[in-house]
């Protein structure tokens, strides 16, 4: 006795084309945001991954991973920019729970708290929102050494003090013990706008062949059509 098994799968080629078309419009999508965020402060590089099978199941086969280097680190003229200098993530505590980003452009309100762009709380490595004690005079009376240390110059006692060590995590969650902070500096996006413009490359030829295809498939059906018509 013979036991017979397979999966045959049948599928006109105007849809392949049309799916990998798709697939191709997407990935140009991802390459044009990183293009886009060249000069984004925190911004890292996403990129394309496609599945096995991506001519079947189409953008369902498209998915993303970040590129976590370093980006490039330049001068600020603001304390309160801080970059870091190896891998890791700020943490900050948003509507929808504790959050990371490596955007660390912070700015104080009027009650103390340290805050992101966006107005949310930063946290410390104990896991409570920053707040200074005292509210400076200035910004540059405001310290932040590598380690994440933060004071601030007391006018009343003449010293620099402590306030709280800044929460510096993996993508995970786990500490990152010497995070390397650099005060007065902003770290802008990683991407290399040649790997960018060479992404493109490929991803551009792909969609013109698929969309030949498409035409040249298109035309000789219309043609077996116009020929059942008039038979």
């Amino acid at each position: 006795m013979k036991i017979r098994g397979g999966i045959n799968f049948f599928e006109n080629g105007l849809t392949t084309n049309v799916r990998a078309m798709h697939l191709q419009t997407e990935i140009f999508g991802i390459i044009n945001q990183n293009y886009n965020s060249f000069d984004k402060v925190g911004y890292q590089r996403k990129e394309p991954v496609v599945s096995s099978f991506s001519e079947y199941i189409g953008v369902h086969g498209l998915s993303t991973a970040t590129d976590d280097s370093i980006g490039r680190i330049g001068h600020s003229n603001n304390p309160l920019d801080l970059a870091i200098a190896t891998k890791g993530y700020f943490q900050y505590q948003s509507p929808d729970g504790i959050k990371i980003t490596r955007d660390g452009r912070f700015k104080i309100d009027k009650d103390g708290y340290l805050l992101t762009l966006e107005n949310a709380r930063v946290l410390a490595n104990d896991g409570t929102e920053i707040k200074l004690h005292v509210l400076p005079e200035k910004l540059e009376d405001i310290k932040v050494n590598k380690n994440g240390d933060i004071k601030v110059f007391n006018k009343a006692t003449n010293k620099l003090e402590q306030v709280a060590t800044l929460s510096v995590v993996t993508d995970r969650g786990v500490a990152v013990l010497d995070p390397n902070i650099k005060q007065g500096y902003n770290e802008y996006s990683n991407v290399s706008l040649n790997t960018e413009i060479l992404e493109i490359i490929p991803v551009k030829r792909n969609f013109e062949a698929n969309r030949q295809m498409f035409v040249l498939q298109n035309n000789n059906l219309s043609k077996a059509i116009q020929s059942l018509s008039s038979s």
